[in-house]
């Protein structure tokens, strides 16, 4: 709105702000300042009407940053299918409407109507993907003055997970894929199993070890040109390990464990149902092997972080995880 203010000299100085655009000129007279203010304010509004925010929607944004920007990502796969769930009308966002119309409360309301079907961890990476969209649209292609995301309530945190999977269901895990002890794999499910020893033995995550090549094995260890955090590492490589990766030799030509991400995921699932098991899922080796190492004592809490590729330490109380019971046997 405007504002008039006369100053020492008799003249006038008229202030507008509208829309958060602030503007203000000092005039002779009172009308004159009165005939600007009032011209001026007319313009904000309509270059107001003009700006990008109320010529696109949310659909459009979504749909471009999942073209454009989300295929760049390591984790492309997941984001796609999350965007095309949002597209699909299924989560309830108000996909038409103009991006000047998006709210903190708009959001604020798909939260809580989000938070009654899925968990809020689920809840959180959909608004973390929002925000991205929209932290992209509005810094790189201006069709954004605000984004509204920044301005709500994010859901409770969840506890961390301490799952660590027990040496019996191991051992029914790899009776269900047909692990043959000594042998070298002669299908993806029994590569699947050796893939299953190594994550429990090295603690590398699913896409680490289905995009480890043999130009990058050492005899000591093994070099990740790429991780989750976007840096690289070298994972050392204990005896057992390396027997492990002794038997996969021969199996694939370029991958050490012939996986991808995708057929790893459905295979573990099947085979842990198979198994008539429940309540683990693949990543919770990464739990099970960081447990392993820290009771054996033979690397300290730094040693630990550097293999796991952790750069704050309390990721090891993240991913140790021992019960009581082995705690007080080692007193």
């Amino acid at each position: 709105m405007a504002s008039l203010r006369k100053l020492d000299n008799g003249k006038y100085r008229a202030q507008v702000e509208k829309l958060k655009v602030r503007d203000s000129r000092v005039f002779a007279t009172k009308r004159e300042a009165l005939d600007w203010a009032t011209r001026r304010e007319a313009e904000i509004m309509a270059q107001e009407t003009t700006h990008p925010s109320h010529l696109h929607t949310l659909r459009q944004i979504l749909t471009r940053y999942r073209d454009e920007v989300t295929p760049g990502k390591r984790g492309w796969r997941w984001e796609t299918i999350r965007i095309d769930a949002m597209l699909s009308g299924r989560y309830g966002l108000p996909l038409d409407s103009t991006l000047a119309g998006l709210s903190p409360s708009v959001f604020g309301e798909y939260r809580d109507r989000r938070l009654r079907l899925v968990k809020p961890a689920t809840v959180s990476r959909e608004l973390a993907v929002l925000g991205g969209v929209m932290d992209t649209a509005r810094r790189e292609w201006g069709w954004m003055r605000e984004n509204p995301i920044k301005d709500i309530r994010k859901p409770g945190a969840t506890p961390h997970r301490e799952r660590v999977i027990h040496p019996w269901e191991i051992r029914a895990m790899l009776r269900a894929m047909g692990y043959k002890p000594r042998r070298e794999p002669r299908s993806v499910t029994q590569a699947l199993a050796y893939c299953f020893l190594m994550a429990l033995t090295t603690g590398m995550r699913a896409g680490e070890l289905c995009g480890l090549t043999w130009e990058n094995v050492g005899e000591s260890s093994v070099f990740l040109p790429t991780t989750k955090t976007g840096d690289s590492r070298h994972v050392p490589l204990s005896g057992p390990a390396r027997r492990i990766i002794d038997r996969m030799r021969g199996f694939d030509p370029v991958l050490v464990f012939g996986l991808t991400t995708a057929s790893l995921d459905a295979l573990f699932r099947k085979y842990r149902q198979r198994a008539g098991l429940d309540g683990f899922t693949f990543h919770d080796t990464r739990h099970s092997a960081a447990t392993r190492i820290g009771l054996s004592g033979r690397l300290s809490a730094l040693e630990l972080a550097k293999m796991f590729g952790w750069k704050d330490l309390k990721r090891c109380l993240t991913y140790f995880n021992p019960t009581a019971d082995e705690l007080a046997a080692k007193l």
